[in-house]
This record gives C-alpha cells, sequence and structure tokens, in this order.
C-alpha cells in the first residue's frame, strides 16, 4: 500500500505532515484520523495490517504502508513523526527520522496536544476504561453534546474508535502503564479502580497511586467510584462520587436507578451499571440531559472486543470475546456470562506479557476456576521477550486453575492450531464460550465459530 493519505480538510492543523509509526493499533489509528480531521496531511506504517487501519483506508484516512522503511517517511524536513509505545527506539523508521532532524514525538505527547484543543474527559483506572468512555461518548451523543473521543476500542454504534466530532468536549482514555496520563490537558478526571498490572512498570501499588493521585490533582473536576482507598487519592478537592449498591441483573443486561432517573442496560454485569454511574456522572458535569443520557445508554450495545458475541458454533455454541486481562477483569467478564444462563460456560484464556504472567498467575487460575471448562492458550509476549522470562508460560495459569479447583476440567493448548481443534470437539449446543485476553485471542474465536468437528 502507499502511505500516501488523501488532502486533509482545512483545519487547525492544516500544513502539519505526520507520519505514524504503528498506526494500525487502535490508539494510533484514532491520533490519526483526528489529526486528518484537524487538517493535517498523515501517513503511516505498522508490521501487519488491521480492522483499524482498514477503516483508515474507508474513511480516506491514509493508505498504511505495511512493513517498516526508512523510506516511508515522506520526503521533506517538516515531517513530524510519532511512534507508539509498541515501537523501540532501534526502529528503522524512529532512526531514520532522528537521522533526518525530524520532531520525534511519543504518541502520548500528540494525545497531550490533542487534549489540549478540548474540554477533555479523561477515564483512567486497571479495568473499564474503554468500556466507560464508549458509554461516556453515547451519553453525551444521546444527549445532543457531539463529543469528539479517543478510545482504545471501536464503538459499536459508530463502528469507529475515534471522531473530532463537533462539540466542545473530547473524551479520551488516561493510560497508566507509562505515566502518559500526567501529560494529557484535563478538565473532568474519571477513575474508577486501582490495581497493580503493569508490573513491568512499577514496583509497587503505593508508586502507582502516587501517579494517579498527581493526574486527580490537575484536574478541576473529579468522578471517583465510592470507595475510601480511591477518594483518598483525590485528597480535599472535589469529587463526585458514584455507585451501584444492588442493581437488578438481568439476562444480558441490567436495571438500576441513578439519580433519580432508571436506567436498563443491554450489557451484562454487575460492573457495567457501575460503568454506566460513571458515564451519567460525567454526564451531568458536561451539561447533558440527564433522562437523554439514560435513554442513550439503553441502546448501548458495548465497544469491540468487550463481551463482543462473535457468533454461533455450528452446534450451537455462543462464542464470545473480551479483552480481559487481568483477574479482575476475567471475574468481572465470567460473572457477566453467567447471567446468560449458559448450559456450560467454558474460558479461553490467553496471558498478555510474562511480567504479568510471573506475577498473577496464581489469581489469574482462581479467577478462571470459576468457569465449567476453561483453556489456556500460550502467553502473548507482546512487547516483551521469553527469554527474559526462563520457565514462564501459559501453563503456570494452567496449573494454577487446577490447583484453585482440583478435578477442574483444564486444558493447556499452546499451539494455536491445535487449540481451535480441541475446542472445536468440545463446543455442544447451549455452550458459551468466552475468549478473553489483551493478544489476538479474539482469532481462535473467530475461527471456532462455524466450526466443529464431527
Amino acid at each position: 500500500m502507499s502511505a500516501t493519505g488523501a488532502a486533509p480538510a482545512r483545519g487547525p492543523w492544516s500544513g502539519r505532515r505526520l507520519h505514524l509509526i504503528g498506526v494500525a493499533g487502535a490508539g494510533m489509528s484514532g491520533y490519526a484520523r483526528a489529526a486528518f480531521q484537524l487538517g493535517a496531511s498523515v501517513t503511516g506504517s505498522d508490521r501487519s495490517d488491521s480492522a483499524f487501519a482498514r477503516a483508515l483506508v474507508g474513511d480516506g484516512v491514509l493508505e498504511p504502508v505495511i512493513g517498516h522503511a526508512p523510506e516511508n517517511i515522506p520526503a521533506g524536513d517538516d515531517v513530524e513523526v510519532v511512534y507508539s509505545s509498541a515501537i523501540p527506539e532501534d526502529n528503522v523508521e524512529r532512526a531514520a527520522a532522528q537521522a533526518r532532524g525530524l520532531r520525534v514525538i511519543a504518541r502520548a505527547g500528540l494525545l497531550a496536544e490533542l487534549s489540549a484543543l478540548r474540554r477533555t474527559i479523561a477515564v483512567a483506572g486497571a479495568h473499564g476504561k474503554t468500556t466507560t468512555a464508549s458509554m461516556i461518548v453515547v451519553a453525551l451523543r444521546g444527549a445532543g453534546l457531539d463529543p469528539g473521543y479517543l478510545i482504545g476500542g471501536t464503538l459499536r454504534d459508530t463502528g469507529r474508535g475515534s471522531d473530532w466530532g463537533s462539540g466542545e468536549w473530547l473524551v479520551v482514555e488516561a493510560d497508566e502503564s507509562d505515566r502518559s496520563l500526567l501529560e494529557l490537558s484535563v478538565e473532568i478526571a474519571v477513575l474508577g479502580n486501582v490495581e497493580l498490572d503493569h508490573h513491568d512498570h512499577f514496583g509497587s501499588l503505593y508508586e502507582l497511586e502516587q501517579v494517579y493521585r498527581e493526574f486527580l490533582s490537575h484536574a478541576p473536576q473529579a468522578v471517583i467510584w465510592n470507595r475510601p482507598e480511591l477518594l483518598a487519592l483525590r485528597g480535599s478537592a472535589a469529587v463526585l462520587s458514584y455507585d451501584v449498591a444492588e442493581p437488578e441483573l438481568l439476562p444480558g443486561g441490567s436495571r438500576f436507578d441513578f439519580d433519580g432517573v432508571t436506567v436498563e442496560l443491554a450489557v451484562p454485569g454487575a460492573h457495567n451499571a457501575r460503568n454506566a454511574a460513571a458515564a451519567l456522572s460525567v454526564a451531568r458535569l458536561a451539561g447533558a440531559d440527564p433522562a437523554a443520557a439514560a435513554v442513550a445508554l439503553g441502546g448501548f450495545s458495548g465497544a469491540g472486543r468487550r463481551f463482543e458475541r462473535l457468533g454461533a458454533s455450528r452446534s450451537g455454541a455462543q462464542i464470545y470475546d473480551d479483552y480481559a486481562h487481568h483477574p479482575t477483569e476475567i471475574a468481572a467478564t465470567l460473572a457477566a456470562a453467567r447471567t446468560l444462563a449458559p448450559r456450560r460456560l467454558m474460558a479461553v484464556f490467553q496471558p498478555h506479557l510474562y511480567s504479568r504472567t510471573r506475577a498473577l498467575a496464581r489469581e489469574f487460575g482462581e479467577a478462571l476456576a470459576s468457569a465449567d471448562l476453561v483453556a489456556v492458550l500460550d502467553i502473548y509476549p507482546a512487547r516483551e521477550q521469553a527469554g527474559d522470562f526462563p520457565g514462564v508460560s501459559g501453563l503456570l495459569v494452567a496449573e494454577a486453575t487446577v490447583d484453585a479447583v482440583p478435578g477442574k476440567q483444564t486444558y493447556w493448548l499452546p499451539d494455536r492450531g491445535d487449540a481451535v481443534k480441541v475446542l472445536s470437539g468440545l463446543l455442544e449446543e447451549g455452550d458459551l464460550m468466552v475468549v478473553m485476553g489483551a493478544g489476538d485471542v479474539d482469532a481462535v474465536g473467530r475461527a471456532l465459530v462455524g466450526h466443529d468437528d464431527g
């Protein structure tokens, strides 16, 4: 593919030329679209294609080059090169940009620039950022505010993970993993939870809490889950707390009252009721009509890879995909799946990162053991190398699952092809299978749709 994008519309960034390395990712593709909508000329590259990249092509933003090479960067000394957190320092395009004396920006720097252009709502926390941010967008859109948004997944209501919008607000996710949330210009900070997740970046929970404390201190307004340890991070500054103590859990959804408004959700789980309460609290601060926001959330169908139904196997088993990659997320996802009353609940988990697997193997096993049948794939390494973590594999999680519930039907399936074959043979009508992980485990789920042995 050519790296040359279509001519952008006139806007405040007209005349800027941006080249994004890693543009096929969920976050970077969103930044590319926003920059284009602001008038910049945008090009980009990535090591492989993706649905996000194809959406950029379809929208006329750019055609990503697949593969990295110095010549991917357009000629000229005014090109600004933006790289994602997955792009190492020795990447050939980063090196070429440095050698040419071009401005080189981390993706967090570009997001900081974008957040400075709008009144920004930033959603932080270990879990639920994408869903909560998506709900905020839906609530504000339902109230006619048309916010811009940059989220780490696809908003099913629009089919996109980003749009600049025409309103005064911008909704973003605040990433704690590299402390980039501290670079954002934030008017409303949202904090849903705090757990040590990125063991490769933080040595302790205390260290992580100090980052959140600083993040909250910079925001004039804050929306925080009503938990003492979370509210304490805000100090004495004003805060709007939220909670949903006992939502009525329904098959595939929930019902609860919030600030005098009845809310009925079509996404399952108590955790999603809390996410909705956060979104409604933000909507109130942003000036949205509460009733209109609640009605809009009633039609919320979820975000991509967040308990997303992929389809059915030939035998009639329902296959779902979820981004859960932490024990707390796995437990919440499986509890939500139980509300659909399946004959058997089957969990397929792909651990993400060697460091996280080593630190949390026991907790992963305990969370997975709530399913009736468990299968564990090998680790999705992302930015890490197996050689740096001897003895660490998905087998640790499989063993921990059996330790948690002796006799639990558990499969260790390190080979992708074997996994599809074995899982296909296990599926029966009435089963519900959730494939979970932050890597490419969704490919296993898609292979299982319409595919059974026998």
